[in-house]
């Protein structure tokens, strides 16, 4: 893989840093190329070099933010529950503002449904309707249902300031999904 000059790199994290701050403050539908290259202290053709228009920029971005998660949860996989979900959580954490912003953001619902796809998929190894307790149950069911748990947790958690540490966030729910899962 090329190495990525340090000048580029340094312009792409401020270009992306610049559109979540902004959407931190106003709508996505009301930012401008222009508002973007003067938060991020860049010309507006350094981010046409990258980005084909705002919309590319943030489907770039979410692209990024769900493979990071994804290769979080491979290298999670032989982890439990409440070990893997401290990993996402950890991560979480790392990236508050953009998390916080793409689930609150009304401009961003293609993030929650990107998130949403991730943890469905990631779960699907998990479920059996063999078992017992899952007997007569429906995959996608099953599938739907504790998916919507884990992203309406995480949004429950940054809405309300992470009023819990990433660990017993962690803890809980993993708990209820090794109670679930196991």
């Amino acid at each position: 893989m090329a190495k990525v000059d340090r000048r580029i790199a340094k312009s792409q994290v401020a270009i992306k840093n610049a559109v979540t701050e902004l959407m931190s403050e106003k709508s996505f539908d009301d930012i401008t190329i222009q508002d973007i290259a003067d938060r991020a202290d860049v010309n507006r053709g350094t981010i046409y070099l990258h980005y084909t228009d705002k919309y590319d920029l943030l489907d770039k971005m979410i692209e990024e933010h769900i493979e990071n998660l994804r290769e979080l949860c491979q290298s999670a996989s032989e982890m439990t529950f409440q070990e893997g979900n401290y990993v996402w959580y950890e991560y979480f954490e790392r990236n508050y503002l953009f998390f916080s912003t793409m689930l609150a953001s009304k401009g961003a619902p293609y993030f929650r449904s990107r998130f949403l796809d991730l943890v469905i998929e990631e779960f699907k190894a998990e479920v059996d309707i063999a078992v017992e307790k899952n007997n007569g149950l429906n995959e996608e069911v099953i599938l739907q249902f504790f998916g919507s748990a884990v992203v309406g947790s995480v949004e429950w958690w940054f809405k309300n300031g992470m009023p819990l540490s990433a660990r017993v966030m962690a803890e809980q729910t993993g708990a209820l999904l090794d109670r679930n899962f196991e």
